[in-house]
């Protein structure tokens, strides 16, 4: 048997194959996948990933399968860990996590103004595979930038750095920080001028430098002895996905409902209205990480934001379950509890994401200003990974998205007509590493594997 397209999703614990292949009439379509455990701990992701290759041929009933092209995304070992350092917190620095974010990293630590000695320790600590440093506007101010690029020059050269800051203080940093062999690369400025960001240049490279460097990182050796393309984040090829979603369907937000965390990704300029009112700039698509919102490693966290004594009206066997939970449920039970965090992490995720419009009294009366990211043009809401992608009561999870914006009438939400989608096949991720390959191909399972929700 022979497809066009393999797809390897290698995270920390799983690794997921998904293939593609064209049907009679040459429109692309998801045909099956395969799941195995990921072989971090054996030293060789290749071993994991020729185990779900076992299982995507049971699956298909084929006992010798071909491809014509095999992408890799990976979140394994950390992912992308970085670290982050700028000028301003609330512009350079804000500017260069937003593109951090963007490209899929997984940012450990992040800094303003001038760096000491001392926090040479706080990088170590943080094991960053990348380091990314900005400061200043072009022509403005360069002292703090070069200063930190001097105390930069003396970590690990073996971890890359990109530079996206004031281009009139390029030559100096590179020259400064390119000692000792280290991979250092000079983009754009993220943060050209005041409440301009651009932030595309600076994600495209740190996904190159992904690509390069992942053969350094444990078990990663030989990933391209199997992929044929460069390998990006899996975060950055989910992105990726919601960006092509946004040119087929209008303004689109994916969230994305893990064990550990809630992952959200919004593609959208917002209304013009509210952009007049905003206090500082936006990507248009960008990406947030709750570490604090998971249904299973952070299960504890979830119950006491909701509240332990309101749970135990709707549990009554709440520290029970809680004891013998596992990312599986067991029964119905455990299913409803499942659900009952992933919609508090659904809405708060969301909540989080948001922007608001604040009020203020100067000289000429009250104004209104608008402050974060601008939700209240989004079209559609794509529900992804395990329990959204998996779950019976996807529905009932997202459904509270109908008056959220009724409920927080100040936060810029989506609006009570917004569409919501599920991702059937859990290869939302797969549909955005296709697209770097083929992007008609991409475009098709778009139109084919998202199944809209409603009150049914």
């Amino acid at each position: 048997m022979r497809v066009e397209f393999l797809t390897a999703e290698i995270g920390s614990t799983t690794t997921v194959l998904s293939a593609f292949s064209c049907d009679a009439s040459g429109t692309m379509k998801f045909i099956g996948q395969g799941e195995s455990y990921t072989t971090i701990d054996e030293n060789d992701v290749t071993v994991g990933i020729e185990k779900a290759m076992k299982a995507l041929k049971k699956t298909l009933g084929t006992e010798a399968l071909e491809w014509d092209v095999l992408v890799a995304s990976s979140s394994a070992a950390g992912g992308l860990r970085m670290t982050v350092h700028g000028l301003v917190y609330d512009m350079t620095v804000r500017a260069a996590r937003e593109a951090a974010l963007g490209a899929g990293g997984v940012i450990k630590l992040v800094t303003a103004g001038k760096l000491a000695q001392r926090d040479l320790k706080r990088i170590e600590e943080a094991t960053p595979k990348l380091i990314l440093l900005a400061g200043g506007v072009d022509y403005g101010e360069r002292e703090t930038v070069i200063h930190n690029a001097e105390i930069l020059k003396n970590v690990d050269p073996d971890i890359p750095i990109v530079y996206a800051g004031n281009i009139e203080a390029a030559d100096e940093v590179y020259e400064m920080i390119s000692g000792n062999g280290r991979d250092v690369h000079v983009v754009k400025n993220v943060y050209p001028r005041i409440d301009e960001l651009n932030v595309e240049p600076t994600r495209e490279i740190i996904r190159e430098v992904f690509s390069k460097n992942i053969v350094k990182g444990p078990g990663m050796e030989k990933i391209y002895s199997v992929a044929d393309k460069p390998v990006i984040p899996t975060p950055a090829a989910v992105m990726l996905a919601a960006e092509l979603f946004s040119e087929v369907q209008g303004d689109v937000l994916a969230v994305d409902i893990g064990g550990a965390t809630t992952d959200v990704d919004s593609v959208t300029d917002g209304d013009p209205e509210i952009a007049s009112m905003l206090v500082s700039p936006e990507p248009k698509s960008k990406r947030t990480v709750e570490g604090d919102l998971g249904i299973y490693v952070n299960a504890r966290h979830v119950i006491e934001h909701i509240g332990r004594c309101e749970l135990e009206r709707e549990f009554p066997n709440l520290e029970n379950i809680v004891e013998n939970l596992t990312p599986y449920p067991k029964d119905s039970f455990d299913e409803a509890f499942s659900v009952r965090l992933a919609r508090y992490c659904f809405e708060a995720s969301l909540r989080r994401h948001a922007g608001s419009i604040k009020q203020f009294y100067g000289p000429t009366g009250r104004i209104e200003v608008a402050y974060g990211k601008d939700l209240t043009a989004v079209r559609s809401v794509v529900g992804t990974g395990g329990i959204l992608s998996r779950s019976r009561f996807s529905w009932k999870i997202m459904e509270g998205i109908r008056t959220l914006s009724e409920r927080h009438e100040k936060e810029l939400l989506p609006k009570a007509s917004v569409k919501l989608y599920r991702d059937k096949n859990y290869i939302f991720g797969a549909i955005g590493l296709i697209s770097t390959v083929d992007f008609s191909s991409a475009k098709d399972l778009l139109k084919s594997s998202f199944e809209e929700l409603g009150d049914s």
